[in-house]
């Protein structure tokens, strides 16, 4: 991981119930500049039951976190308490998603934050899509997932949240490189990213999905202004989505 004046990232991962989308998996990695990451892993007892939905997804069942200790007494938990400093930078895919199941859990992140989802559709706008198992192969990344993953005897799964910390290790590493390319202030750069909206080229669902805001616009304007009104009325509206109807709009 480059240097930076943060004293660490914390590259994080959760996996959830489904539905209140209680916490049942903590990964995350510490990593600081010129030494090697550090895991911390933890299954925990969630208040709620798990949905089989998400047991599709992630395969964490009732059974195995049946004797587990609840999020806030769970040892990643509490290392990640003594991270949680101003000086530190939190990294996660869809930043906002693990931001709202740890206050779920009564943590709040005090430092800075990087959401790699939205990073990477400032600088790869090009990919279609920027899922973290999309970018995982479409970038290259799981030709040295191996190494980094055997230092911690894991075996590389989607969706378990240890692996994806691995994942999300390699694509920042990516995206460091790619502000670099780009004569950008790399990690401060990527901070600013995180939160600055992202003008989509394409319609990502739908029955337009994958055609161009342009194409939409000449064909069906009334959609897209229905499509605005309906989502500034969300109480969780997609900023991207609603900054690129703007500017397709105007």
């Amino acid at each position: 991981m480059a240097s930076s004046s943060a004293a660490a990232f914390v590259l994080l991962d959760t996996e959830t119930t489904g539905g209140d989308d209680r916490i049942c998996q903590l990964a995350f990695l510490e990593a600081r500049s010129n030494e090697p990451p550090k895991l911390y892993n933890d299954l925990c007892k969630p208040p709620v039951a798990i949905d089989f939905d998400a047991m599709t997804i992630h395969h964490i069942t009732s059974e195995m976190v049946a004797d587990k200790p609840p999020f806030a007494k769970c040892e990643a938990a509490s290392a990640l308490n003594g991270l949680n400093s101003p000086r530190n930078v939190l990294i996660a895919q869809n930043a906002r998603f693990d931001l709202e199941a740890l206050r779920r859990e009564g943590f709040e992140w005090r430092g800075a934050v990087i959401d790699t989802l939205r990073a990477a559709r400032h600088l790869l706008p090009d990919l279609p899509r920027h899922s973290l198992q999309y970018m995982r192969y479409a970038l290259g990344l799981y030709r040295s997932e191996g190494e980094i993953a055997s230092q911690f005897g894991l075996e590389i799964k989607a969706h378990d949240a240890a692996s994806d910390c691995v994942v999300l290790y390699l694509l920042t590493q990516y995206l460091l490189e790619k502000a670099s390319e780009s004569k950008k202030e790399g990690v401060f750069s990527l901070i600013d990213l995180s939160d600055k909206p992202v003008l989509l080229n394409k319609m990502r669902f739908g029955k337009y999905r994958d055609r161009s805001f342009k194409e939409i616009l000449k064909a069906d304007r009334s959609y897209l202004e229905w499509l605005f009104n309906s989502e500034t009325q969300k109480a969780d509206p997609d900023r991207d989505l609603i900054y690129t109807l703007e500017q397709a709009l105007t």
